[in-house]
């Protein structure tokens, strides 16, 4: 599970720097508008994963604990 976290939030950093560089270059506002929806989307994933809960345990501790070996 720490891995997929390590990527997602890599794959969240690499959409906002390639947004940022189409922005720049013009003429490709659609694409970059879809990359800044699509690295907010992993970023809510990323926190619901990551957030602790009422009883202080994030979703990510749980699943581990309870996922088969």
């Amino acid at each position: 599970m720490d891995i997929a976290l390590s990527l997602l939030v890599l794959a969240i950093a690499a959409l906002v720097l390639g947004a940022t560089a189409l922005f720049r270059r013009g003429g490709y506002r659609k694409q970059a508008v879809l990359m800044l929806v699509l690295a907010a989307v992993m970023a809510v994933n990323v926190a619901i994963l990551v957030v602790p809960t009422g009883s202080g345990e994030t979703v990510a501790a749980a699943a581990k604990e309870k996922a088969p070996e």
